[in-house]
């Protein structure tokens, strides 16, 4: 019978999106793994008596020896099993010591033990002649061909290495890719979970929110913010950062905006709202040094009042309509601790006029803790305010306004930021 000929498996393309990045690695993965084939390969052989297994000479497609290397027992294969060998020769016929499943019968348990040995590396199974059924049975299981062990042909042997290789090359390109797409889409559940829709309906706001990851292509951040409209017309918004940039403070952050947004429609309010958050955070974290700042405003139904809570987070920014809108930040002298430092807080409740029309505007501490140049110093609270009202006077507005602020944060700082940054705008119109 002849010896089979290698099948070759196709990889898929790359999914547009967040799985491109993931892509954009694998491809680069694919370039190095094509110039490591353009080496020698090598070939570890697992047989009872690897002096009669082989032809005496395998060659590549470029005529360069193939090195095999000889295991007569798992034991040793372990040992010879570099990170510079390209591919295993298993014979199916090698006792699998200490192996349950060869106890109960399992023809194939000495291939299932190479494969979680080398779960990275091609196998290649060796057989009997005629026992096709087996061979075919190694595949399915997980080895990428099966040869004849008494009809072995040196062209078609190394031919057979060289596509095994590709083969499990291309399958493992292919999970990747699979488990790309997976982190994706949980990527895009968080971050529909941490940039929530507003529930404004029947509020006479307009909404905008910006939001930029410090993390280098990551998608979540520990910034978070919401907005609700409670069934009495009161609309609230919040805005908050927990300390950190890895996804168990963006993860947090989530906990806490969904806590926010669900005590909120119950009907709490102020510092009663706070503590129980703080009590969230304190259950919910995963170090008892990490907090969180917050910044909360529940708007009158009438639109001309609010209450402002902060806890340890900067205060939020007042505009007026004018010729030359003059933004202002509100009063800060009542802001409470950040959630989760000081046990039995309270966050005092300040009262605040607004008027018939304005725009406010909620931020993270990322927005003001760039550098205004690169080694020079941050912007702070002038800055923004300076920044926001030239930006003002250019007739920026809505999205446009927190658009052109953040480019202009990053731009300033060099392009990069390294902290999170968040900013929620809503605006009154008469």
């Amino acid at each position: 019978m002849p010896v089979p000929v290698p099948r070759q498996r196709a990889v898929p393309a790359a999914e547009c999106g967040p799985a491109q990045v993931s892509a954009v690695a694998l491809t680069e993965e694919a370039h190095r793994d094509t110039a490591a084939l353009g080496a020698a390969l090598t070939v570890l052989l697992v047989e009872d008596d690897p002096s009669g297994a082989l032809v005496p000479e395998l060659r590549d497609s470029a005529g360069r020896p193939i090195r095999v290397r000889t295991a007569r027992n798992l034991t040793e294969a372990g040992r010879l099993l570099t990170p510079d060998v390209n591919c295993i020769l298993l014979d199916l016929a090698l006792p699998a010591a200490g192996c349950a499943d060869a106890e109960d019968g399992d023809e194939l348990a000495v291939l299932r033990q190479v494969l979680e040995l080398a779960p990275r590396h091609a196998v290649i199974a060796l057989t009997a002649s005629g026992d096709a059924e087996r061979g075919a049975e190694a595949v399915r299981v997980g080895a990428q061909d099966y040869l004849f062990r008494d009809e072995l042909d040196s062209r078609l042997l190394s031919r057979a290495i060289r596509y095994a290789v590709e083969r499990k090359r291309s399958d493992t390109a292919e999970r990747r890719l699979a488990e790309g797409r997976l982190r994706a889409q949980e990527n895009r559940r968080l971050e529909r979970g941490l940039l929530p829709t507003p529930l404004l309906e029947g509020a006479a706001l307009r909404f905008a929110a910006r939001y930029r990851p410090g993390r280098s292509r990551a998608l979540l951040g520990g910034d978070f913010y919401d907005a609700v409209r409670t069934p009495d017309g009161t609309v609230h918004a919040m805005i908050g950062d927990v300390c950190g940039h890895g996804p168990d403070e963006a993860a947090l952050g989530v906990e806490l905006r969904i806590a926010w947004r669900a005590l909120t429609l119950a009907g709490l309010c102020g510092d009663e709202l706070l503590g129980t958050l703080q009590e969230v955070l304190e259950h919910e974290r995963s170090d008892e040094e990490i907090f969180a700042t917050l910044c909360t405003v529940d708007i009158a139904p009438d639109g001309r009042r609010a209450g402002l809570c902060l806890a340890g987070h900067p205060a939020p920014l007042l505009i007026r309509p004018g010729a030359t809108p003059v933004p202002r930040l509100l009063p800060f002298d009542n802001n409470g601790p950040a959630l989760g430092l000081l046990p039995g807080a309270r966050w005092p409740r300040t009262q605040v006029e607004l008027g018939a029309e304005w725009s406010l505007m909620l931020y993270t501490d990322g927005l003001i803790e760039g550098r205004t140049s690169p080694g020079g110093p941050r912007l702070g609270q002038d800055g923004m305010l300076d920044m926001i009202h030239r930006q003002l006077s250019e007739g920026l507005r809505g999205e446009e306004l927190l658009r052109a602020a953040v480019s202009e944060v990053r731009h300033l700082n060099g392009d990069e930021l390294t902290d999170d940054v968040a900013v929620v705008l809503l605006d009154r119109m008469a």
